[in-house]
Formats: C-alpha cells, sequence, structure tokens
C-alpha cells in the first residue's frame, strides 16, 4: 500500500487567474506545503458553508449525500488524493458499512466538500505532494500572487452596519440560499470580532 500524507484543508482563494474558479488550499498535516487545488463555484460553495458553519434551510446535495449514506450505515473514513495528471487531481473515497469496504472515484472538489461533512481523514501521497505542494516564504501568504484571498477585500456596505443588522442580513441571506452574500456578511463579522 502507498505511503500517505494526511492533509488538512486551509480555505478557500478567489482565483483572479482563473474566471469563476477557486482554489481549495490542502496544507501537510505536520509541515509547511500546500496543496492548491482549482475548483469550480459550486463545489467551493459547498466547502466554504461547512467550513463558515452556515446551515442551509435545505440540505444541499453533499449534505443529502452524507444523510443517505449514514440512514444505510454507510460511512465514510477516508479521502485519498491518489493521482495527479495534466494539472488534475484525482481521489477515491473509503467507505465502510459493516466492516465491508469500498472504494468509488470521485472528483476532489467533492471528496473534500464530503470530508468536512464526515469529519474524516484527508491523504495524499508524497509524490503528489513532491510534485504540487508549494512551500510559502510568508506565512501570511496562502497561494502565488496571482490568487487574491476572498477576505482580503472589504464587501461593500457591510461595515456601515452594526452587528446586529449584520446577524439580520445573514439569516436572511441563509433562508433565502444566498450563500456568497452569507458568506461575506460572515467575513465582515469574522473581522469585526478579530478586531474587538
Amino acid at each position: 500500500m502507498a505511503t500517505k500524507v494526511k492533509l488538512r484543508v486551509i480555505g478557500l482563494t478567489y482565483s483572479q487567474t482563473q474566471t469563476g474558479s477557486y482554489a481549495l488550499v490542502l496544507a501537510e498535516e505536520n509541515g509547511r506545503r500546500r496543496i492548491p487545488i482549482m475548483i469550480g463555484a459550486f463545489e467551493a460553495q459547498a466547502i466554504a458553508l461547512h467550513l463558515e458553519d452556515l446551515q442551509p434551510p435545505r440540505p444541499l446535495t453533499h449534505d443529502l449525500f452524507r444523510r443517505f449514506s449514514m440512514a444505510f450505515g454507510i460511512e465514510l473514513k477516508e479521502v485519498f488524493i491518489n493521482k495527479l495528471s495534466e494539472g488534475i487531481f484525482y481521489s477515491e473515497l473509503l467507505f465502510d458499512r459493516e466492516g465491508e469496504m469500498a472504494r468509488i472515484d470521485s472528483r476532489t472538489s467533492d471528496a473534500v466538500a464530503l470530508a468536512l461533512r464526515y469529519k474524516c481523514p484527508i491523504y495524499t501521497t508524497p509524490e503528489i505532494l513532491e510534485q504540487a505542494g508549494i512551500i510559502l516564504e510568508d506565512k501570511a501568504d496562502m497561494l502565488d500572487p496571482e490568487v487574491e484571498t476572498d477576505t482580503a477585500a472589504e464587501p461593500s456596505g457591510l461595515s456601515s452596519k452594526s452587528a446586529e443588522e449584520l446577524n439580520m442580513l445573514l439569516e436572511e441571506a441563509v433562508a433565502n440560499e444566498d450563500y456568497e452574500t452569507a458568506s461575506e456578511i460572515r467575513d465582515e463579522l469574522k473581522r469585526r470580532h478579530k478586531k474587538a
């Protein structure tokens, strides 16, 4: 069996070079290397909602998948990013049902979204980490200068609102399933909490 390196999710950043794309940033658990993986807006939203602990009024696809599998006693044990070819990461999911194991091919963005929901580990190979991993000189940087973080720019109009108004707007955005706005409001609340 291949040697595995455990990864953790650092966050998401918006790509300035690929319109509508985000970079999912993973880091080796006991090291300094980071792996940026380009993903689409829908998958980024699914990951961001979980990272920011936002609860949609109805289950999204990844939440529904988890509820379905758990109802039938099927648990996701691990995500393994097992291949990198022509800039595309490939993953497999390891499921367990009463001791019977099954491996299923998955897009890496979906695999990570599910790993967060099941609270299961994410692994890759030393070779993939060597090939795609980057070491950052500045600890504040997440990626290269071509990618700008979501939290770098302050959302317009939110800074003038009170915390109470922001919380009301957040509830309204989640109820309307406007998760992009909800994410911006949550970021503004987090910025204020750090300053306090």
